[in-house]
Parts: structure tokens; C-alpha cells; sequence
């Protein structure tokens, strides 16, 4: 990892039960206050850019496969989704959204400064949950609302926008998406894995460079994010 996009100074105190959990999976590891470069207003509890190298012990590394910290990183496409919203490309304003595999809650924090009437973040780690409320309180962050499950959510109605962003990683997700799209809410799509042929019942908006961050030094392939809707019927 690259120190391109150093944290800015610690102002509060990073969260002790996640902090001392990455700790036991990547010793040595913190969490920073970090800034956006796309979205410079928010800051989020970010994996430090310093981290020990060398071999992690086995079980370590065991745990670290199984469950993996996701939540202590921004990934590109939640990077550039969350900048669309706060530049008012992605109008959220009144409505009622919900960011679906949260992680970092970026795109729900985005949402819920840019004037979303009501925010829900759905991640089924518990420690994104708790990572996204630290985020929050770090921006002081309008009221938002966690869940594990859509279970939690209140019934579809007009003006919800169900946003994905990184989701489509893993081809698995596919099925995931369509029975989200039967839910009749909208959905937009941020995606940097997955290109527009692959993608054929889904319209292309546009397309936006963007990194995760800490740096991961991913392949160019993966810093362009592009943005899907359902294709409207010819």
C-alpha cells in the first residue's frame, strides 16, 4: 500500500473494538481518520497506509480470508458514487435511500449529508454496522439508520433509491441484483469490475475515475466506476 493519501490527524479516537480486531488480524494495524479526494468533506475510519510487513501468522491469515476487514476500506466505486451524491449527480435530496452492502457506509454518509429525507445502510457484518455508525459520528452525520437485512427495511415505496456500489465482484451477486430489481425500488449501480457487454439488461450512464483507498495499487482496469440503471424497454 502506497502513502498517496496520508490521514489526516487523528481529531477523536478511533473505535476501540474495531481497531483491536484489525489489530488481531494484521498486527500493528490502525485505523485513521482519512479524507476522501473525491469527496473532501467526509473523512472515514480507514486502514492505515503503515502496515507491518512480512508473513501473517497462520491463523491470522486464516481469518483474515474468512472474514476480511472490507468495512476498513473505500473502495472505488463507493469512492465515486459517494461524490456523485455530494456533487448533486446523483440526486438524493428527500428521498428515502438505501445503500446496500454498505461496508464503510460511504455512500449512506454521502446520502445523508446531501438531504436523503432517510437513510438505511444494509451490511451483513455486524462490524460494518459498527464501522458505519463510527463514520457517522466522525462527520456528524445526520441520523442513519444500519441494518443487517432489506428484512429490516419498510416496505418499497415511490421514492426509494437502492443504490450498489462493489457489489457485482463476485458473479454470484448477479441473482442478488435481479431479485433486488423485482423489489420495483430504483436502483443505480456503481461498478469498476464489470464491464458494460457483461452487463446487457443495464444502461451505461457515464464513467468515472476513481481509487480505493488505502492504496491498493489495483490494476487501471479497476479505478474506472462506471454507473448502471435497468435498461428501459425500446
Amino acid at each position: 500500500m502506497s502513502e498517496r493519501n496520508p490521514p489526516a490527524p487523528r481529531t477523536a479516537s478511533a473505535p476501540a473494538a474495531l481497531e483491536t480486531h484489525l489489530a488481531a488480524l494484521i498486527p500493528g494495524a490502525t485505523l485513521e481518520p482519512t479524507p476522501l479526494p473525491l469527496a473532501p468533506s467526509l473523512r472515514l475510519w480507514l486502514l492505515g497506509p503503515t502496515v507491518p510487513a512480512g508473513p501473517l501468522a497462520p491463523e491470522a491469515a486464516a481469518q483474515l480470508q474468512d472474514t476480511p476487514p472490507y468495512w476498513a476500506f473505500c473502495w472505488a466505486s463507493g469512492h465515486a458514487l459517494a461524490a456523485e451524491i455530494l456533487e448533486g449527480r446523483v440526486s438524493v435530496q428527500g428521498r428515502r435511500v438505501i445503500d446496500f452492502g454498505a461496508g464503510s457506509g460511504v455512500v449512506a454518509l454521502a446520502a445523508a449529508l446531501a438531504g436523503a429525507r432517510e437513510v438505511y445502510a444494509v451490511d451483513e457484518d455486524p462490524r460494518a454496522l459498527a464501522a458505519i455508525e463510527a463514520n457517522a459520528a466522525l462527520n456528524g452525520a445526520p441520523a442513519l439508520h444500519p441494518v443487517l437485512s432489506l428484512d429490516a427495511l419498510p416496505p418499497p415505496a415511490a421514492e426509494d433509491l437502492l443504490l450498489l456500489a462493489d457489489v457485482l465482484y463476485d458473479p454470484a451477486n448477479r441473482p442478488l441484483v435481479d431479485g433486488l430489481q423485482a423489489t420495483g425500488r430504483e436502483l443505480l449501480i456503481a461498478d469498476a469490475r464489470v464491464a458494460p457487454e457483461k452487463l446487457p439488461a443495464w444502461e451505461c450512464l457515464r464513467a468515472r475515475e476513481a481509487a480505493t483507498l488505502p492504496d491498493l495499487d489495483e490494476s487501471p482496469l479497476f479505478r474506472t466506476v462506471r454507473f448502471y440503471r435497468p435498461a428501459r424497454p425500446a
